[in-house]
């Protein structure tokens, strides 16, 4: 390579534009989108990118990639398969909490290397904090590590992050400008950089079990700001005395309560709180006070265990705590607890449950009433009810929404809004499985294996194409879009090969590769926290591909370098998933490098070395 390249305008132009918005992501005085966009008409306008190609970006495999794997990641959420792992996790765990954080981060590291790294975040969310509040755990103890192991886990796939899906188009333009003589860059297959995700994940999970764990409990310990959000289970134990679990009591033939209807069962001393009724067949959350209890009849009870279990007892009922013939019902992403005020218009003021038939007609069952800061338990459902009341109320989440749009009550609890299908959970298990089988064949590209899948669920129902839609990241899918041209434009521009050019200039000579590789990790560990992960690779990709062609390295090799470290920030909410726990958690700065830097070199060093051994 000719280090003495001339500076062309084209590369002070393509040069200037990557300070502009290196400047512009530091001091976020503009959207990062509409710097992206502005880039991209420049580009346009400069005649650095062809006309034709200006809008490519929006239609390369990258893009598409990233889109599909947002849908598959709704696709999942809706059959609530995340919020079974959360009882799977429970009951793995048996009570340990060390096993509990292991199990969830792993659990959560192997999902992420099929999905967006801030989709399966977002999806950990809410399981992170039902274990926490089951566990005893806080999210601050739960959230560091779950977000660490879903970035390093990652890397155990080309889909598994923005930097590595976006990784082989930028390999394939680069091919373009290669010097006379210099090999074709090869495409990386689905699964090229398993061995080193797996190193990391496995690494990550060392750091927290030797030495994370400790550092996450003094900073929960020592940290005045470090306080957990309201989760709903400890809210509404601590607000209405509403706690516990669960459970399902069969009726046997010895039992009272058979011939006897739901209400006059709820009215029996002590007895837990009764939500839900399977007879004949039939399973009903908040079934009607005049439902008849009979023989095999199935109940769902929650309370604390030992007043559950004293209740069994004392009525002939077989206590199971596994939920065989409710499990749908109770998923926490399909049915819940929530708050609801009555405003003064409601057409419901002065009637009571009972006269409202609110179980018969709207499918929501009235646990307790805060009323003048006084919490009523005890016969809410023959209460009239008054303006401002505050109704505890249990039903599932779609039953809710309808209620809510009468606004004869206001509810004042977030819930999911979107309907949850859990009975195509089997469905949309095989569609994924179809899809990474198709991924791992390398027979058609993974943009179009994962379109695969989404079709799937499109077809088969998981999905209805709305919420395909609203699944999309659009700010996300408009700023890798729009960034792309920009490393293209850095190639064709000669830019990247000035860079690399003057850089080996500038070193000492005779400078091992691997010490090469690890600036450039550095580096793009850096860019990442100033210009995002996506913008770090698509400015330091074509830069280590023509630096490694100037020293004689591996191409291919520096690139992917480049890709997995561009993940590697565990310190600042430029990293994505970062950005999501730094709030929830209450995670100050300096404790987040405290902890982030050692875990960031770890990474360095992993990802140098495994390269290096693979290619």
């Amino acid at each position: 390579m000719d280090t003495a390249l001339a500076l062309t305008t084209d590369m002070k132009i393509v040069l200037a534009l990557v300070g502009l918005t290196m400047v512009l992501f530091v001091f976020q005085r503009v959207r990062a989108d509409l710097v992206a966009l502005v880039v991209l008409v420049m580009l346009g306008l400069t005649g650095l990118v062809a006309p034709e190609d200006v809008f490519n970006g929006f239609s390369s495999n990258a893009t598409i990639s990233v889109i599909a794997t947002m849908i598959l990641g709704m696709g999942l959420d809706r059959t609530g398969a995340l919020n079974r792992l959360a009882g799977w996790l429970l009951r793995r765990s048996k009570g340990m909490e060390q096993r509990l954080l292991l199990l969830t981060a792993g659990i959560a590291g192997l999902n992420s290397s099929v999905m967006q790294n801030p989709s399966v975040m977002a999806l950990y969310m809410p399981v992170a904090a039902r274990l926490a509040s089951r566990s005893g755990l806080r999210l601050a103890q739960m959230l560091l590590p779950i977000c660490v192991a879903i970035v390093m886990g990652g890397t155990l796939t080309m889909v598994g992050s923005s930097p590595l899906i976006l990784l082989n188009d930028l390999l394939t333009a680069a091919n373009a400008n290669l010097p006379s003589g210099a090999a074709t860059l090869e495409s990386l297959n689905m699964f090229a950089p398993l061995p080193i995700g797996l190193v990391l994940l496995a690494s990550g999970l060392a750091y927290f079990h030797f030495r994370g764990h400790d550092q996450l409990r003094e900073l929960e310990d020592g940290s005045e700001g470090n306080v957990t959000p309201a989760r709903t289970q400890s809210y509404f134990a601590s607000a209405y005395g509403i706690e516990g679990d669960v459970y399902e009591l069969v009726v046997t033939a010895e039992s009272p309560m058979v011939g006897m209807t739901f209400g006059e069962a709820e009215a029996i001393h002590d007895a837990p709180v009764l939500l839900a009724l399977k007879s004949e067949n039939e399973s009903r959350l908040a079934p009607p006070a005049d439902a008849r209890i009979w023989v095999g009849s199935v109940i769902g009870a929650m309370g604390q265990r030992q007043q559950v279990a004293d209740f069994a007892q004392n009525q002939f009922l077989r206590m199971s705590t596994r939920l065989r013939n409710f499990g749908d019902l109770f998923n926490p992403s399909r049915a819940g607890i929530a708050e609801a005020v009555v405003p003064p218009t409601s057409k419901f003021i002065g009637k009571s449950a009972t006269e409202l038939n609110l179980r018969k007609e709207y499918g929501v069952r009235l646990l307790a009433i805060n009323r003048d800061k006084e919490v009523i338990r005890d016969n809410v459902r023959t209460m009239p009810l008054r303006a401002g009341d505050m109704l505890v109320l249990h039903s599932i989440w779609q039953d809710l929404a309808k209620t809510a749009k009468s606004l004869d009550f206001i509810i004042v609890t977030d819930y999911p809004k979107g309907e949850q299908r859990p009975h195509k959970f089997k469905v949309a298990m095989a569609i994924f499985a179809v899809t990474l089988l198709i991924a791992l064949s390398s027979r058609v590209p993974t943009s179009v294996a994962l379109m695969t899948g989404v079709a799937g669920m499109l077809v088969f129902g998981v999905l209805k194409m709305d919420e395909a839609y609203s699944a999309i990241n659009w700010k996300t899918v408009f700023l890798m879009a729009c960034l792309i041209p920009l490393g293209w434009a850095m190639d064709s521009s000669g830019a990247a090969a000035w860079v690399a050019g003057h850089t080996i200039e500038r070193l000492p000579s005779g400078l091992p590769i691997w010490v090469l590789e690890i600036a450039v990790a550095l580096l793009t560990a850096a860019f990442s926290m100033v210009i995002s992960h996506v913008g770090a690779t698509i400015v330091v990709v074509p830069l280590a591909i023509n630096l490694a062609l100037a020293v004689g390295g591996n191409p291919t090799a520096f690139a992917l370098i480049v890709a997995l470290s561009a993940s590697n920030n565990f310190v600042t909410q430029s990293n994505p998933v970062m950005s999501m726990i730094i709030g929830p958690a209450g995670y100050k700065a300096r404790e987040l490098w405290k902890i982030g830097v050692p875990i960031s070199l770890i990474y360095t060093a992993i990802v140098v070395t495994m390269v290096n051994l693979l290619f």
